[in-house]
């Protein structure tokens, strides 16, 4: 008996399952971009203001979403999230114009998608884990790079082969299979099943439950820490990493890829294949959040991108060239290496009991960072016919942003193990 899997272990695969199947609905808007202006002739920019609707709800949401969880259950709101999204990706087979567009798939399935964001991930891991948490984390964020790797390239077929309303098609079917693994399997905490969390030692004591509302939390939460410096270098960095992840390379490298002669499924693979190195990145920084100052992670992990940056412009894309594979290696390791680090120091600011509302503003940051970049890019890809001054700047940000990390204070969580 001594050796019986843990109940945490399933509701981490449960929580793991969702996240990938809500990366790859966050991707499908990439290989969304090049059909739909074949299909209508819509401008790339037009296209990319629904993206960047979608991008923004997806973390406008994700701090009331975290505290509607803590007051009514994971289970509820994140199979009421899969419902709305199942209607949002079915609309979106209906559309005949931008504004329908933005509705269905930048508002309906912004908001859905970010009510099963990384802060879900970040609440089954703080409720069900103590020792390995900073893992557990790295794993949840890997998901993105998993849901990439699952669904870009096969989304990316059916969009050149089937048409564009297969891929809407796709999401739903997904969705609707994820409904009953969490209806089934996903338990609200270790209390529910008579356990402790995993690694947690007979004197471990739960957190005390808010009695406040959920907005109310999620406001009070803001207003607390925003007094605190800290968490404004926090939410500047992950505003950095949103503008120069999701919002730029998730959702135009394959168009920029297009736009130099490479066919939309050999550039879709590419970025699944930045996902496989993520995957890779990301659960060794979860290991490594566990062992190292995590501000020295953020550190190394910005300065690298922004380099990475300044190198895409001059990399060829009409084929596979070897440089375009040190680029994809080299910035796949660092796509969401960021969060491990970033989730265990938003557990500094107010406290371990708030870290995931907080890490619910800083996540914010990161969406308004992806949403300016999926519309600005496409304005500067219209405006000057090319995206390297949108890689440019991106890249100086990063720089900046490895720069101010270092002024966060060395304050780690009481309860953090090393394990």
């Amino acid at each position: 008996m001594r050796n019986k899997l843990h109940p945490a272990w399933p509701v981490a695969l449960v929580t793991f399952l969702v996240l990938v199947v809500t990366a790859g609905i966050r991707a499908t808007p990439s290989v969304l971009v090049v059909p739909l202006e074949e299909a209508f002739g819509w401008r790339r920019d037009q296209i990319a203001l629904a993206i960047s609707v979608n991008v923004l709800l997806f973390g406008l949401v994700a701090p009331f979403a975290a505290a509607l969880m803590e007051r009514f259950g994971v289970r509820k709101i994140v199979l009421s999230a899969l419902i709305l999204v199942s209607g949002g990706a079915f609309s979106t087979m209906y559309i005949n114009s931008p504004g329908q567009l933005i509705a269905s798939w930048g508002v309906v399935v912004g908001v859905g998608t970010g009510s099963m964001a990384l802060v879900f991930g970040g609440t089954i891991a703080n409720r069900w884990f103590v020792k390995n948490r900073g893992l557990v984390i790295g794993i949840f964020t890997a998901a993105s790079a998993t849901g990439q790797l699952v669904f870009l390239p096969g989304l990316a077929f059916l969009a050149d082969n089937k048409g564009w309303k297969t891929v809407s098609f796709s999401v739903l079917v997904a969705c609707a299979l994820m409904l009953p693994l969490v209806f089934i399997f996903l338990r609200e905490s270790p209390a529910s099943v008579g356990k402790l969390p995993y690694g947690a030692d007979e004197n471990w004591q739960a957190p005390v439950k808010s009695e406040i509302s959920a907005g109310k939390l999620a406001i009070l939460t803001l207003k607390l820490a925003s007094a605190k410096k800290d968490f404004w270098y926090l939410f500047f960095s992950f505003f950095v990493c949103g503008l120069s992840t999701s919002g730029l390379i998730g959702t135009h490298l394959i168009p920029a890829a297009h736009d130099h002669g490479m066919p939309e499924t050999v550039a879709a693979s590419l970025l699944a294949l930045i996902g496989v190195f993520d995957l890779i990145g990301t659960i060794a920084s979860g290991y490594l959040t566990d062992r190292i100052d995590p501000r020295k992670l953020l550190f190394f992990y910005y300065f690298l991108r922004g380099l990475s940056l300044f190198l895409l412009p001059i990399i060829l894309f009409q084929t596979v060239h070897p440089s375009t594979l040190v680029f994809v290696i080299f910035y796949g390791l660092d796509w969401v290496a960021t969060v491990p680090p970033t989730i265990m120091l938003c557990r500094t600011i107010l406290g371990p009991d708030r870290g995931m509302v907080v890490y619910g503003w800083v996540f914010v940051a990161h969406q308004i960072g992806a949403s300016i970049a999926a519309l600005g890019a496409a304005i500067l890809r219209v405006k000057l016919g090319d995206y390297a001054l949108a890689f440019y700047i991106s890249g100086a940000f990063c720089i900046l942003s490895a720069v101010l990390v270092l002024r966060i204070a060395k304050n780690i969580p009481t309860d953090k193990l090393r394990t």
